[in-house]
């Protein structure tokens, strides 16, 4: 197959949970530029068709959605509207998180509060979906998860700002997420659906200056991630030319961790 064609991604259904975020809106714009036909959702209709919209006046093919990761009825309702519109599924992008734990200290019920949507709800909405790729005749999910899920953080990075007050679920959430990829890899041999996972290092989004100086001295090529990064390796993972790529998490973090 000719390399352009392997790339593409015409006549695919994409599902992009949380691509109204920094990197969702990355992540649908790649994948509605390789010709893929992308579903963009949010808790919050409004804001998932604020994104389709901008995107649709680009020419690129973006629908919007609702659902609530974290409610197992609206994930039922999502799933049974995706297939009464569009039939089928061929990518789910498992990028929505919620945030509500805002430090170390932070109540034990934001922690409680932070699994049942990032855990047990994802979860919830990662097997659907899986399971409407099988049955459409197979595909690929991506998760997104976290550099911050593979190591611990570097505390240097907040030096000199305000930022070094991490909250300990999201370390959490990402790194069961890694596992999680390579555990349904393996539950679903045979099925011609394949799971990986993407862990970006960090992307620039106007931090402080003292923490961008911190961060790229660190980094070989002395830079944070741009909107681009994410976005070809997105569409490899999707498409054809992938194919062979199953179970593994893909760190993305300019050589950071070298």
């Amino acid at each position: 197959m000719d390399v352009k064609e392997l790339f593409s991604l015409k006549g695919k259904i994409i599902v992009v949970t949380g691509g109204s975020g920094q990197y969702g809106k990355c992540l649908v714009e790649g994948l509605a530029e390789a010709g893929g036909t992308v579903i963009t959702t949010s808790r919050d209709l409004q804001s998932a068709e604020k994104t389709a919209a901008l995107f649709r006046e680009k020419g690129l093919d973006v629908h919007s959605m609702e659902v609530d990761q974290g409610d197992t009825e609206s994930v039922g309702r999502f799933t049974k509207s995706l297939k009464d519109k569009f039939g089928k599924l061929h990518v789910f992008v498992n990028n929505a998180v919620s945030r509500p734990m805002k430090g170390y200290n932070a109540p034990l019920a934001d922690f409680d509060e932070s699994m049942r949507v990032n855990a047990t709800g994802m979860w919830d909405l990662l097997k659907s979906m899986s399971d409407l790729i099988i049955a459409s005749g197979g595909g690929a999910v991506i998760n997104i998860s976290s550099m911050m899920g593979m190591k611990g953080p570097d505390l240097t990075n907040y030096e000199g700002t305000s930022m070094g007050d991490l909250p300990p679920d999201y370390f959490f959430h990402n790194a069961g997420l890694i596992n999680l990829s390579r555990f349904m890899a393996k539950m679903n041999a045979g099925k011609n659906i394949r799971f990986n996972c993407i862990s970006p290092g960090g992307l620039f989004n106007n931090q402080p200056e003292k923490f961008v100086e911190n961060y790229n001295k660190k980094v070989p090529m002395k830079r944070m991630a741009n909107n681009d990064d994410i976005k070809g390796l997105a569409v490899l993972l999707a498409s054809d030319a992938g194919a062979y790529i199953n179970g593994e998490n893909i760190l993305m973090d300019g050589g950071l961790n070298a």
